[in-house]
């Protein structure tokens, strides 16, 4: 709960979310840029490019944002590289973490991942040294609608070829190959489901428990890599209390 005014606490919250929805889109942006390098501007022939449109259109960017991106990514300002990289390492207490970037300049983002890890009690490790702690996976987010059957939605998210499916009050989880996520998404879309977010993410294959004084580290390192415009994704493997609804 919190001491200070509903309203107040709404207005900080809108701040940081605005805020936080142009980064998001800085970075979806680099991904739409990498999936026409690699592909092509055209998302039927370019299955990674039509999968970073949907996780933009998850995510609410405009459609104007998106196509402007790739037409900047397929004409001749298209001419910034990004390499794709990834970070392993150790947070506060020990917690694995994998930090993927997207990235112009080598050096400074390998100088900006190492000083995050530093700066909140961890430390950056070698390669594969947390890797192998995760598992890949295509993962969609739709909306739990009032009246839903979860065994309904289930039988038709393993029909459509998911792995694995789980759900809170007020959405349900999917899982699949990283190869059918498309498919899945597509078949959940035709049926009428809103997809909240559609992506590939590390899955840990297990989880740790911490004490709130780790648990704080590791929020506040996960909100400093949130913050550079080169990290598309962060993971790890601590098991974190959720965060508790402000009036």
């Amino acid at each position: 709960m919190s001491g200070h005014s509903k309203w107040a606490t709404i207005k900080r919250q809108k701040g940081k979310t605005d805020a936080a929805r142009a980064n998001v889109f800085t970075k979806i942006g680099r991904e739409l840029a990498v999936a026409v390098k690699a592909g092509g501007p055209d998302p039927n022939n370019n299955p990674r490019l039509r999968d970073c449109i949907a996780k933009a259109r998850a995510a609410n960017m405009p459609n104007d944002n998106i196509q402007r991106s790739i037409k900047k990514a397929s004409g001749e300002d298209g001419n910034v590289n990004y390499d794709s990289i990834m970070y392993e390492g150790y947070g506060n207490g020990g917690v694995a973490v994998i930090v993927e970037a997207l990235t112009d300049n080598k050096n400074r983002t390998a100088a900006a991942v190492r000083h995050i890890f530093d700066k909140c009690g961890g430390s950056l490790g070698t390669t594969n040294c947390v890797s192998y702690m995760f598992e890949s996976k295509g993962v969609v987010t739709i909306e739990k609608k009032a009246g839903d059957d979860d065994e309904e939605i289930m039988m038709l998210a393993l029909e459509l070829g998911a792995d694995d499916f789980d759900s809170s009050e007020t959405e349900y989880y999917i899982s699949t190959d990283p190869n059918a996520l498309s498919i899945v998404r597509d078949g959940l879309e035709k049926a009428g489901r809103a997809i909240l977010s559609s992506e590939v993410q590390r899955i840990p294959a297990s989880t740790v428990d911490v004490d709130a004084d780790t648990e704080t580290k590791i929020r506040r390192m996960l909100d400093m890599f949130d913050d550079d415009d080169d990290v598309q994704n962060v993971y790890h493997n601590a098991n974190l209390a959720d965060d508790e609804d402000e009036d």
